[in-house]
């Protein structure tokens, strides 16, 4: 069959206006922000129901077109980013929210629901999602699943994997698997979701979630503090739990050269009278705010008294949180200030970072002089973030990527902690990665999508 051919029954199978070809597709849906060359698909196919997907994936499957499901393209990883010859599916239209149901804490949606969407119908219940990330306005729920999302929360609540309860996903021949029970406890066989959930789309196409929802805390407070050494701060980090215990929400680790970076680029006054090597922003949940923020200041006391801590503030109001936090929200000015930024999301082992961070910078130093590079993460979960200007390593991006990632294997870390594998990271994968695992990995793609026709050149 032609491809005109293919086009055309596409089009009268979904009607014209879920189906769009060569000019009439929007530049947006070539790539996405990953930076990785647009590719222009062969059709973009926008379905509104489980039924339109299942449908095209049958029709793509008949004739050996291959597939890349696309969500808010808001990866950094090139997940989403169209092979050429291929159907590129947006779920941007797939964004009816379902049902929510507050007694239960359960919220079911369609994938192309915006996080935003989903944290923003939980408020109002009284309840609270656990996943927030910066692109929240962007990005879909379907795509933070099949990337496994973290962000801010996870030290409280988990990644993505754990607020999932159930799914519905389109496999590639377009059988629909209906995984939607809403029950905690199911030892049925195997957890057929699972496979699902950070898999890059790679095997099947998500079209709706089941998720859990968590109680609203009545009460944050939040503190910014300063550490000598990033031993100080691990040492911070397990007196607050031992302390507050699964009510700290969030322990954000700042760098000197990150924070310095954020108050120039953001025009904000400094937080203290004199710079320390590490700031991390601690919020910590609870009922009452004055005494939580009162139970906060004794066990930051108590910290300071031993000189884990050399000078915190702890803000007095929710406006004043949100000043504090304005330093962590530097990444959000790389586009404009480093060129290009090169951008890293690795995991270690939580004691080793500190470590990690010094053999990076001394790596860098000794290849790059006068190099440019930040490091941030969320640390409490053992996720680093690593930031360097092209500009300040004469351009060699891929030189970059191959030095901290051979760093990261000698650490025995993860080349991802939560932007996925995409084709950015596949390269690096074995770094992380035995071959049985990597052969395990090939068997369950054969399994589903025996054309490879899902996805095709991600991840593995």
């Amino acid at each position: 069959m032609s491809q005109q051919k293919f086009l055309e029954d596409l089009q009268q199978m979904l009607g014209a206006e879920a189906v769009q070809c060569g000019d009439a597709i929007e530049v947006r849906f070539y790539t996405d922000w990953s930076g990785t060359p647009p590719v222009v698909p062969l059709a973009l196919v926008r379905p509104r129901s489980t039924q339109d997907v299942s449908a095209t994936l049958r029709l793509c499957h008949a004739h050996r077109i291959p597939v890349v499901p696309q969500g808010g393209l808001t990866g950094l990883a090139g997940g989403a980013v169209p092979v050429q010859g291929c159907v590129a599916i947006s779920m941007e239209r797939m964004n009816a929210m379902e049902d929510l149901n507050a007694q239960s804490a359960l919220m079911t949606v369609q994938a192309g629901v915006t996080l935003q969407q989903v944290q923003e119908a939980a408020l109002e219940a009284g309840l609270v999602f656990g996943v927030d990330l910066g692109a929240r306005g962007s990005c879909q729920i379907g795509g933070n699943v099949a990337t496994n999302a973290g962000g801010n929360a996870v030290l409280q609540h988990g990644m993505m994997r754990e607020q999932v309860l159930g799914l519905e996903v389109v496999l590639a021949d377009g059988t629909v698997l209906p995984m939607l029970r809403p029950m905690l406890k199911n030892n049925t066989g195997y957890d057929l979701k699972q496979f699902f959930i950070g898999a890059e789309g790679t095997l099947g196409i998500i079209t709706r979630v089941l998720l859990r929802l968590r109680p609203k805390p009545q009460a944050k407070a939040t503190a910014l503090v300063a550490m000598p050494s990033f031993d100080a701060s691990l040492a911070v980090l397990q007196h607050m739990q031992a302390r507050f215990g699964n009510s700290v929400s969030a322990f954000e680790l700042m760098w000197d050269n990150f924070v310095q970076a954020s108050m120039r680029w953001q025009g904000l006054q400094a937080p203290f009278a004199q710079a320390h090597p590490l700031l991390a922003l601690i919020d910590v949940d609870g009922k009452e705010e004055a005494s939580l923020r009162e139970a906060l200041e004794a066990a930051l006391g108590e910290v300071m008294e031993v000189e884990h801590v050399v000078d915190a503030v702890i803000a007095q109001s929710q406006t004043q949180a949100k000043t504090l936090w304005k330093l962590r929200e530097a990444p959000a000015e790389f586009s404009t200030h480093l060129h290009p930024s090169i951008n890293f999301d690795v995991s270690l082992p939580q004691a080793d970072i500190g470590r990690f961070a010094d053999a990076i910078q001394a790596a860098f130093d000794l290849r790059w002089p006068g190099h440019f590079s930040l490091f941030f993460g969320h640390v409490g979960d053992g996720n680093l973030h690593v930031s360097t200007d092209g500009k300040t390593v004469n351009g060699e991006c891929d030189a970059v990527e191959a030095e901290l990632y051979r760093v990261v294997g000698e650490f025995q870390g993860s080349v991802s902690a939560e932007h996925g594998i995409g084709v950015h990271k596949k390269p690096y994968l074995a770094l992380c990665r035995t071959p049985q695992e990597l052969a395990a990995m090939r068997a369950i793609k054969a399994a589903l999508d025996p054309l490879n026709l899902m996805n095709p050149g991600k991840v593995l």
